[in-house]
């Protein structure tokens, strides 16, 4: 039995840069919600927009989601 070391770093290098895409992505879209609130209480026209970059951000991690569980069952 021997292992090839190649496919297995491109293995982890894939899954580390995939992994730290949705995380920022995440991240990215709980920023947006809380530059929100703080627009929305101090009465700013860019709540919406804040809101709706969030939004994107949560749709565009739950798309991720279900395209990797669409490749392990599929």
């Amino acid at each position: 039995m021997s292992i090839d070391w190649a496919a297995l770093g491109s293995v982890f290098g894939v899954s580390l840069a995939v992994t730290v895409a949705l995380v920022g992505l995440f991240t990215l879209g709980i920023v947006g919600l809380s530059k929100q609130e703080a627009a929305a209480s101090s009465g700013g026209g860019s709540a919406a927009m804040a809101r709706t970059g969030a939004y994107a951000c949560f749709a565009l991690c739950a798309a991720a989601v279900a395209y990797g569980i669409y490749l392990i069952v599929a």
